[in-house]
């Protein structure tokens, strides 16, 4: 819609996860520092938490577009709501095995022999669980048990859990003990600094092909720093509700005014409201 009018060749802040869009800020690099000494490493469990939109889902797809598939077979889930069987069944599916009917037996003895012939040929299998603070303490201990598939002294799944702050609270259960015992790393991502999100605009612009002067003067970055709160999502959300807005009213430039009018619209319709304004 906006796109042809600022000279761009796609939307640079739409909501979906876009590895091509990846910003590394200095959260964002110690988080995926932390995933990548995880791979290295070849087993266990990483835990990577983060606010609701703090850019965890781009993070890991980032991460997985990096890696070699000829080394590593690794598969995401983001449906959660299971239970133990349900799980099982929807982990055999991100792996492209045929699910096999019956009893979790079935299910495991499966999962075990497809990675024993991953294992065989060279290859390792990485589990990617989005939402992960949806699970609970049963499917978290089904995940410990599948940790314990080994082919000699090497284990056969690796797993991240990728989760909201609620991630946590799950893993204090006295019950997760022995699954906390196999976290080789953890990292909490935190949002953007103004600084960075000054940087992280202008990053999205040029990934989208934009090649003239600033849309967002200095005191537009700053209200969207202070109605976003550094977090990726928000930006994205009103930076391209920003763009919406200056081109249905024809202006190559986005100031204060404009970004704090739209801000509060947009504070409204998410439900947050901010009491640093009179």
């Amino acid at each position: 819609m906006f796109e042809s009018f600022f000279g761009l060749t796609t939307a640079p802040f739409q909501l979906s996860p876009d590895p091509d869009f990846y910003f590394d800020s200095r959260g964002h690099h110690h988080a995926l520092s932390y995933l990548k000494y995880g791979v290295h490493q070849r087993e266990g469990f990483v835990i990577i938490t983060g606010e609701i939109g703090a850019g965890k889902t781009t993070l890991v797809r980032a991460l997985l577009s990096r890696l070699d598939k000829r080394q590593v077979n690794a598969v995401q889930i983001s449906n959660t709501q299971l239970d133990e069987d349900e799980l099982l069944t929807a982990i055999c599916q991100a792996f492209g095995i045929p699910v096999p009917g019956g009893k979790k037996a079935q299910l495991l003895g499966t999962l075990e022999a497809y990675f024993v012939s991953l294992s065989l040929a060279g290859r390792r299998a990485l589990l990617v669980i989005d939402e992960a603070q949806n699970l609970g303490p049963r499917q978290a201990e089904e995940l410990r048990m599948l940790s314990n598939f080994q082919l000699g002294k090497q284990g056969l799944l690796q797993s991240f859990l990728v989760g909201q702050p609620e991630l946590r609270k799950l893993l204090a259960k006295p019950e997760l003990e022995p699954l906390c015992q196999r976290v080789i790393a953890s990292c909490h991502l935190a949002p953007m600094n103004q600084d960075e999100t000054n940087l992280y605009v202008g990053h999205r612009l040029r990934q989208a092909g934009y090649k003239g002067s600033p849309i967002f003067d200095s005191n537009a970055l700053i209200e969207i720093f202070s109605a976003t709160e550094g977090i990726p999502r928000r930006i994205n959300l009103l930076c391209n509700r920003l763009l919406v807005a200056a081109f249905l009213s024809s202006r190559r430039q986005i100031d204060a005014d404009m970004a704090q009018t739209t801000a509060a619209d947009m504070l409204q319709d998410l439900g947050i409201l901010r009491t640093d304004r009179p």
